[in-house]
C-alpha cells in the first residue's frame, strides 16, 4: 500500500511545472528526484508509514486477544485483555479498561506524531 502511495505521488509530481522546468533546464534526473520530487512526497509517505505502525499495533492486540499471538510467558495488550474477560464479571472493570486505554492512547499518539511530521515536512505549507 505504501508503495502505491509513493508511486502515485511521484507520478503526479513528475508532471508538475517545477519538474518540467527542471527537465527543460537540463538538470539531471537524479537531482530532480532527490531535490524536487522527494521533498514534496515525504508528507504522504510519513503519514502512510505511521498509519501502518498504528494498524500493526491494533492488529497484534487483536490477534493476541483471540489467542493466536504471543503465548502466556510473553505478555501483550491483547493477551492481557483476553485474560481480563473473566475478571470483568467479578466487578474488576479496571483489568480490561486500562490495557484497552493504553492501546487507544498509543495508537492515537502515533497518529498524532505522523500528522505532526507531515506538517513539519510538507514544503507546501507557508510558515
Amino acid at each position: 500500500m505504501t508503495a502505491r502511495i509513493v508511486r502515485s505521488q511521484f507520478l503526479s509530481l513528475r508532471e508538475m511545472q517545477f519538474a518540467e522546468a527542471a527537465r527543460a533546464l537540463g538538470v539531471p534526473t537524479r537531482r530532480i528526484i532527490f531535490r524536487h520530487l522527494l521533498p514534496n512526497a515525504v508528507g504522504p509517505i510519513v503519514v502512510a508509514f505511521t498509519l501502518g505502525i498504528a494498524n500493526n499495533i491494533v492488529l497484534e492486540a487483536f490477534v493476541s486477544f483471540l489467542g493466536f499471538g504471543f503465548q502466556p510467558p510473553t505478555y501483550s495488550w491483547g493477551s492481557t485483555l483476553s485474560g481480563a474477560q473473566g475478571a470483568i464479571i467479578q466487578g474488576n472493570w479496571w483489568w480490561i479498561t486500562f490495557p484497552g486505554l493504553a492501546v487507544v492512547a498509543t495508537v492515537l499518539c502515533i497518529n498524532f506524531i505522523g500528522d505532526g511530521l507531515r506538517d513539519a515536512l510538507d514544503p507546501k505549507i507557508i510558515r
